[in-house]
């Protein structure tokens, strides 16, 4: 078994305030889990510093995040071990209001010669070449026309 990295250590004070949250129950329960997973894993008490796999059985949370509670508390700090790590923001939109009205025009225009009609590769690739956007993919193309209701048949 690998030797721990994150070495709980709570001073009197961090004790004090882990027990009082996990007694009076009025937080979140990830927050008080939490609480309960530094209370167990602290190497200052005499109850304390368990390995993860019995704080697992314990309390029936995953290893993993017992892990990643020890590590947060030791690199950052007592407050984000206790809060859940923000999850990641929605990926930025590849076209702004302008570029999707370009691409809505495009398409409703006639094929480039040689064509029947336009593809998705076509209009991704004509974007760039107007220069409303730098790179865009057929894909992101897909997903403005299907918002928009538009096809190309």
């Amino acid at each position: 078994m690998p030797a721990k990295r994150s070495i709980v250590s709570l001073t009197p004070d961090e004790r004090q305030t882990l027990e009082e949250l996990t007694k009076k129950g009025k937080a979140a329960a990830a927050k008080i889990n939490h609480a309960r997973i530094l209370l167990k894993a602290d190497v200052n008490h005499p109850d304390g510093g368990w390995l993860d796999q019995d704080i697992s059985k314990a309390l029936n949370i995953s290893t993993r995040t017992i892990e990643r509670v020890r590590q947060r508390f030791v690199e950052e700090s007592l407050d984000k071990a206790l809060t859940r790590h923000p999850r990641q923001s929605s990926p930025r939109r590849r076209l702004d209001g302008e570029a999707e009205a370009h691409l809505v025009v495009l398409t409703c225009s006639s094929a480039p010669s040689g064509y029947s009609r336009w593809t998705l590769r076509l209009l991704a690739d004509q974007m760039v070449v107007l220069g409303y956007v730098e790179s865009i993919s057929h894909e992101s193309v897909r997903q403005v026309l299907k918002k928009t209701s538009l096809s190309l048949g």
